[in-house]
């Protein structure tokens, strides 16, 4: 039996372990769960097919036309002409007024002078710029992450020193319980130290609820059943800058120059092949529709050179406007850069305080033992008053508290200079 219920204990064991999560998982968690994260495949998706569509561009160009028209005046044999070839016999029509075609007209892109390369690069860039973009917006998820995990290892902390507290009070209560019937302390010094242990138990009573709410608000966050968060060793931290931000720039600047290309392709001249064909009336053959009203098949083929210098009118203003966005996207990194090192050292002069709290801290912490365990011998001995006793437990207490809550804020302090820096 003994031996069953030891493996039942060594499976829940694994279970708890199993269930614990570290910093970084939380951030994986949240990253994933995040809404936001649904964008990354929609951009690229988009972006597939903006560029599959500007590759299009290469395809032949096809439209069908059909059109029917009533002329004021059309081309005809002058009188004189007319005249004679109907005293030869010749019937003279001319053309009729109203003249009918159906037709397809296929063009074919030869040379366009890096024009759809172009814009099948500037649409890449745009889509990096989102993506880039929505980095940014994501990383921002893991500073909520620290914030609500260092909160829950606080409030851990706090409540295993909570316990610690109650355990010293009830082992104080129940020494004096022993000298009440012995008749060597009195019945109020006990009353005393009752009511303080019931207090502590409602301080207990308020961490474990701020703890699961805690607990909650993260676990939907990073939508998983957060149960354990573990308290994460001393990160290592380069000297480097990779944030999301620098790389949205970079980003910009590169569709800047895409745009750049862009516009001194529209400048180049392009080069196409065509073929015409229509059945109806008139046809090609003038001479031909002038003497009879039928209905022919025609068809036309060649080539066409076009440069359209229309876009020398805009070209020195769209150049500007590039150049201004160069211009304000380094503007943002060198604003950013000098953001984030005061950032950087406004973190690394708080974790060094809190170094030094720390080694205080633990001076303190010794004394304060000291004095609460000399109080209690006193009290053995029935030579000091239950009051000292009771501040001298709260008083190590509050230092272990104050310990605890340097070392998270130190923790936290790195792990925020971790995030400023991603690095």
């Amino acid at each position: 039996m003994n031996r069953f219920f030891l493996i039942i204990m060594c499976m829940c064991l694994g279970m708890t372990t199993a269930m614990a999560q570290t910093l970084q998982e939380c951030q994986q968690a949240a990253e994933r769960n995040y809404p936001l994260i649904a964008q990354h495949d929609l951009i690229a998706r988009t972006t597939q097919l903006t560029v599959s569509n500007i590759q299009k561009g290469w395809l032949p160009q096809v439209s069908a036309t059909a059109q029917a028209t009533l002329q004021s005046a059309v081309t005809s044999w002058p009188d004189e002409m007319q005249a004679m070839m109907n005293q030869m016999g010749v019937d003279m029509k001319g053309l009729a007024k109203d003249q009918y075609r159906v037709g397809l007209d296929v063009q074919q892109t030869v040379y366009d002078g890096g024009v759809i390369s172009a814009q099948r690069e500037v649409a890449r860039q745009q889509g990096a710029v989102q993506q880039a973009q929505l980095d940014v917006d994501l990383y921002a998820v893991r500073k909520r992450v620290n914030e609500m995990y260092f909160a829950l290892l606080l409030l851990q902390d706090q409540l295993t020193l909570n316990r610690d507290l109650q355990e010293q009070l009830a082992a104080s209560e129940k020494k004096l319980t022993s000298m009440v019937k012995h008749g060597t302390a009195a019945q109020c010094d006990l009353n005393n130290v009752t009511a303080e242990r019931l207090n502590v138990i409602q301080q207990q009573t308020t961490l474990e609820s701020q703890r699961r709410v805690m607990l909650a608000m993260l676990s939907t966050f990073c939508g998983l059943d957060v149960t354990a968060p573990v308290k994460p060793g001393v990160p290592v931290i380069g000297q480097g800058n990779n944030r999301p931000e620098l790389r949205l720039i970079d980003s910009q600047l590169r569709l800047a120059d895409a745009q750049d290309r862009a516009l001194n392709a529209a400048l180049m001249p392009r080069l196409g092949v065509f073929a015409q064909g229509y059945y109806g009336y008139p046809g090609y053959n003038m001479f031909k529709d002038m003497m009879g009203r039928e209905w022919t098949w025609n068809g036309m083929v060649g080539a066409r050179l076009t440069w359209n210098i229309g876009a020398l009118y805009t070209r020195h203003n769209d150049k500007a406007k590039v150049q201004l966005q160069r211009e304000t996207a380094q503007a943002r990194r060198e604003t950013f850069l000098l953001n984030n090192r005061l950032e950087q050292l406004q973190q690394d002069e708080a974790v060094g305080r809190y170094r030094s709290l720390m080694s205080q801290d633990d001076e303190i912490i010794a004394l304060r033992e000291q004095v609460r365990k000399a109080a209690e011998s006193k009290l053995s001995h029935g030579i000091i008053d239950v009051n000292d006793l009771v501040r001298d437990i709260n008083s190590e207490n509050a230092a272990r508290v104050q310990r605890s809550i340097h070392e998270v804020e130190m923790l936290k302090g790195l792990y925020d200079l971790k995030y400023t820096t991603n690095d």
